[in-house]
């Protein structure tokens, strides 16, 4: 008899339980399937968060409903047309608005935007993610103003203005963001909706509390938009030593080159950025109006990516920076691995006053984009992913100023990402960096960028050290709140 195709080969008599993958289960009231119309999908009920949550509703008072602290609304589903930048207004997706200095890669027609004045936002107003990774909390500030803002952000305005520090606080307390993600729904892409926030229970806290996420919030807006400041200071500064080159199409619409300007005798790929004529215009106009153009490592950095090694994931293991993170403001750090050398000779630890770039990513977004790590970094394991450029004791220019160098927008990246290699993940190979041209200005001008630049790495390393220390306040409210749940 012949044996029909199956979808999956016949399990084996003597088949062994995995003693990796383990079906999690518990049994549970039927009621609770009614409350607050849950969904039926069993990994919510299992999660961690609403854990959490039962244990903060089980207190008869304390608490109230996060609808009776906020107004959590979203704007409706935007249809915008795109226009070109001198015609449009800028417009920023969820992930952009995380970017400490986020650029837009969208115009929209503003008369043709549908409720158009719901999309902009106010400083300070509290932006929850709620599609892919749900329920990440941020504060909008300078870059998000006048821009419009993605439906996929979910909008949170205090009813109390003296409660907004206390709202965000608790939003970014670990505990609070794994009952959102107990809320969340959909198979492939997870999705929030706003009445899933209006029902999280959320502790009511004292006067001095209250006032105290006040007066921290304000400083992390205060810091985070004076390094933002500064950092657009000194990009203005280097620009303006140098003059503003006359084009801004650097041949992402392609272009037209002549076979005997490849230069393939020094090595140059085939890869078609290396001949972007755009670019090859930005390079003459360097050394025409700089002082000299020197090539990176001769400026007595060192310039090295660590090497591969395995990630084990572990509870209690080392907190990790992936390359995204990097360009974020308070990023998702919750990645923990076993302690190892991590490819290179620190052990993938960083320290202050490095510069940090992603070798890889898409040309349009991550790739290239370089940042001076400052304490926030410290301690932390960075990624391999991750080019380190290091000034030595012999180094001739300083860090602040070779990030401005290399991050230009119009002056520095485009150079960059024209060193990408590869076509489905674009690649920077660290001895093109080493080999990157860096113009030299004077003494004076050089310093006065590098102190804008430097001082504008140490306030957002202030910033996010800051706030993670109040998400970790907020959750140990969650926790003593909790815990006095036990005690009774």
């Amino acid at each position: 008899m012949a044996i029909r195709p199956r979808l999956s080969a016949p399990e084996s008599e003597h088949q062994v339980p995995s003693a990796y993958h383990k079906v999690q289960w518990t049994s549970m009231s039927a009621r609770l399937l009614m409350n607050a119309e849950r969904r039926m999908e069993a990994e919510n009920y299992l999660s961690s968060g609403y854990g959490t949550r039962l244990a903060i509703e089980s207190r008869g008072n304390g608490w109230t409903k996060l609808s009776d602290f906020a107004r959590v609304w979203q704007p409706s589903r935007l249809k915008g047309i795109q226009v070109s930048p001198n015609f449009g207004t800028p417009f920023l997706a969820a992930t952009q608005a995380f970017d400490f200095q986020p650029i837009p890669r969208k115009w929209l027609a503003l008369a043709r935007t549908q409720d158009a004045s719901e999309r902009f936002v106010e400083r300070g107003l509290i932006l929850v993610t709620c599609s892919g990774s749900v329920g990440r909390a941020t504060l909008a500030f300078k870059p998000h103003l006048n821009t419009l803002i993605t439906h996929d952000l979910l909008r949170i305005e205090p009813r109390d203005k003296k409660a907004h520090g206390w709202l965000y606080a608790f939003l970014r307390a670990p505990k609070a963001r794994a009952m959102m993600t107990s809320a969340r729904y959909g198979h492939i892409i997870k999705h929030l909706e706003s009445s899933h926030l209006d029902t999280l229970p959320i502790p009511l806290v004292s006067k001095n509390v209250l006032d105290t996420c006040n007066s921290v919030v304000e400083q992390i807006l205060n810091l985070r938009e004076r390094a933002y400041s500064a950092k657009l200071e000194a990009d203005n500064y280097f620009e303006q030593r140098l003059g503003r080159l006359e084009t801004s199409d650097f041949g992402e619409r392609g272009f037209i080159t002549r076979a005997a300007n490849t230069i393939l005798l020094r090595g140059q790929r085939l890869d078609a950025a290396r001949h972007n004529p755009a670019v090859n215009l930005l390079r003459r106009h360097l050394h025409k109006n700089g002082r000299t153009v020197d090539r990176l490592s001769g400026c007595g950095f060192e310039i090295w990516v660590p090497g591969r090694y395995k990630r084990i994931p572990a509870t209690d293991g080392v907190i990790f920076v992936d390359s995204s993170d990097l360009f974020e403001i308070n990023p998702d750090t919750s990645k923990r691995f076993a302690d190892c050398r991590f490819g290179d000779k620190y052990r993938g630890r960083v320290q202050p006053g490095w510069l940090l770039m992603a070798s890889s990513g898409q040309t349009y977004g991550l790739v290239g984009g370089v940042i001076l790590s400052g304490a926030f970094h410290e301690g932390k394991v960075v990624a391999n992913h991750v080019i380190r450029i290091i000034p030595t004791t012999s180094a001739s220019a300083r860090s602040g100023y070779v990030l401005v160098a290399l991050s230009h927008p119009t002056l520095g990246r485009p150079i960059i990402k024209s060193l990408t290699f590869g076509s489905s993940v674009p690649e920077i190979s660290p001895d093109d960096i080493a080999d990157f041209g860096l113009v030299r200005l004077s003494e004076r001008d050089e310093n006065c960028i590098a102190d804008l630049a430097e001082k504008s790495a140490e306030l957002r390393s202030q910033a996010d050290i800051l706030e993670t220390q109040l998400a970790l306040d907020a959750e140990m409210i969650l926790d003593s709140f909790i815990s006095n749940v036990a005690a009774r």
